[in-house]
């Protein structure tokens, strides 16, 4: 009696743990699932949330960011730090071209901001430095494919030499007034070509990309520091310049007008 009451007792030991096993798994199951719609569905989030913060062009074409309202609010900040972990779990090798460079860009843009809200309240990026550098572009902040990178390393070492077209600067922004401005959403393969030219034209049409003196052109020192991916002289830049001029600078150009300086403000884009 005494051995067959054991077997009985270890019978059901063996089914309770078993049964303890299948919860624990059907709970991990349960768990991930929301974990995988949250990862699905924080590009949207925080494609919307984005354009709350990028404020409407002001009268010199620029869209300031609202540093202070996401600094205030600890979900959307939260949702920016989930949103940079979800890229970095993305392999942009993998990739079409477009979706790639879009996703670069979109990277760069969150973590600047990202780096901008960690140390608000803040007069300019320049005083965000990294040992002695001027500036947060040189430290590793994320990981893809198993490198850690920089903002240098994704604008510089990434976008501007394996997606080369002068574009690319307008599709980043350093939160500097004097940078093209930060766009009001996400960057989208789809859209890619017409939401970069129009990004030009409004570069280009403000005072801080182009400006119009009675001596000549004063210009932006993205067309100086990048002059190479801009046709590598003056005349290529006031070529580029041309491309996406509104009437009355193309026809200034066209006259001959000419580069006589070049300008940048780096106070934040606030």
């Amino acid at each position: 009696m005494t051995r067959i009451l054991r077997k009985i007792l270890t019978h059901s030991m063996v089914a309770a743990s078993l049964m303890a096993v299948g919860t624990i798994g059907m709970t991990s199951l349960i768990t991930a699932a929301p974990a995988a719609a949250q990862d699905s569905s924080v590009s949207a989030r925080w494609d919307t949330a984005l354009k709350g913060y990028v404020q409407p062009l002001d009268a010199n074409g620029v869209a300031r960011f609202d540093y202070a309202g996401l600094t205030a609010n600890a979900a959307d900040r939260q949702l920016l730090k989930d949103y940079i972990a979800y890229l970095e779990t993305k392999n942009p090798d993998s990739m079409s071209e477009n979706d790639a460079l879009v996703y670069w860009a979109n990277l760069y843009n969150a973590v600047t901001v990202d780096v901008v809200i960690n140390k608000y309240p803040v007069s300019s990026i320049r005083k965000i430095r990294t040992g002695f550098s001027i500036g947060p572009w040189k430290e590793d902040r994320v990981t893809i494919n198993g490198v850690r990178m920089s903002l240098d390393d994704i604008e510089h070492g990434t976008m501007r030499k394996k997606y080369p077209s002068p574009l690319v600067h307008y599709m980043v922004n350093c939160a500097s007034i004097g940078c093209p401005n930060l766009k009001d959403g996400l960057w989208k393969a789809e859209t890619l070509e017409a939401d970069r030219t129009e990004a030009a034209r409004t570069f280009i049409a403000s005072p801080r990309g182009v400006r119009m003196t009675n001596k000549g052109l004063q210009v932006s020192s993205i067309y100086k520091w990048f002059q190479s991916d801009f046709g590598g002289s003056k005349d290529g830049v006031i070529a580029h310049i041309r491309e996406y001029a509104g009437p009355e600078l193309a026809k200034a150009i066209d006259d001959g007008i000419k580069i006589r300086g070049f300008e940048y403000d780096w106070d934040l884009n606030e």
